[in-house]
């Protein structure tokens, strides 16, 4: 039976969880169903189904699967890179990964915005090279680099974490028995980092395929992403219906996301943190 003291203990945490997570749920779910007239309506909800709203969403999705991809080949062989070193090393080049999430985000991203811009840093450079220039900022390419900048992060993390626990004795056992490079990668390694995949997988499509910010700063109004069109939304037409509606349906990847970090990663193994 849990004491009067650690309930008053969770009494902070409960009133978060209603402030911060309850109450703007519910009104996201209030608006998407809900016409200007107050009446109940789906139109909200279907709006996602407009030809303007599908090619931004089809954008968002392949934008998203390409960040999450190009994130996985980088952060596994370097998740087996840190495993190998000795632990002050391994924890140095974590911490310089770690270091640019101190920063905020916005000048992260303000960041790239120069070093891609025609006469940023990166044309510069090529010139001093007598290379010719590249003409990269506001373009899908350019969005891309932004992402995989800012969420390598939290592929790198929980496969790290992940692998780092797996027992070298494991690995032993499977080359005694003869077992080749190729057989204890495919074999043991890959299966037992299934959870810190998963969870890495998540921490980085889930967000690529929702941001707007990214996309505005180094794409301009040339590359529309869902995020965009649901910040437009709210912002600059004040249609939260409309906004609200296609909100709810990017909570069902979520939700999916939710369900393969619950049935992948019981254990709680592949957390980043």
């Amino acid at each position: 039976m849990n004491s009067p003291k650690k309930t008053w203990f969770a009494f902070p945490y409960i009133l978060w969880i209603i402030g911060f997570t309850l109450i703007p749920l519910g009104l996201v779910l209030y608006y998407a169903f809900t016409g200007a007239d107050g009446g109940f309506t789906l139109a909200n909800v279907l709006a996602i189904t407009e030809p303007v709203h599908l090619k931004s969403l089809w954008t968002s999705l392949k934008m998203a699967f390409l960040t999450t991809l190009i994130c996985f080949i980088l952060a596994y062989p370097l998740g087996l890179v840190l495993c190998s070193l000795n632990l002050k090393k391994s924890n140095f080049i974590i911490f310089l990964f770690i270091l640019p999430m101190w920063m905020n985000f916005l000048l992260r991203t303000m960041a790239w915005q120069l070093i891609l811009s025609n006469n940023g840093v990166l044309n510069t450079l090529l010139g001093f090279l007598h290379l010719p220039k590249v003409h990269i900022i506001y373009t899908f390419q350019a969005v891309l680099i932004g992402m995989v900048y800012d969420f390598l992060p939290f592929m790198i993390l929980p496969i790290y974490n992940v692998l780092s626990k797996i027992d070298t004795n494991v690995i032993e056992a499977a080359r005694d028995l003869g077992a080749n490079s190729v057989q204890t990668f495919t074999k043991i390694l890959l299966p037992l980092s299934v959870p810190g995949i998963i969870s890495g997988i998540t921490m980085v499509f889930v967000p690529s395929l929702t941001t707007f910010v990214i996309s505005d700063l180094l794409g301009g109004s040339k590359i529309l992403l869902i995020g965009n069109v649901i910040e437009q939304e709210f912002k600059q037409g004040s249609n939260w219906h409309s906004g609200s509606g296609m909100s709810l349906v990017l909570m069902v990847f979520i939700l999916i996301s939710m369900a393969l970090i619950a049935k992948y990663d019981k254990d709680g193994e592949g957390t980043a943190f």
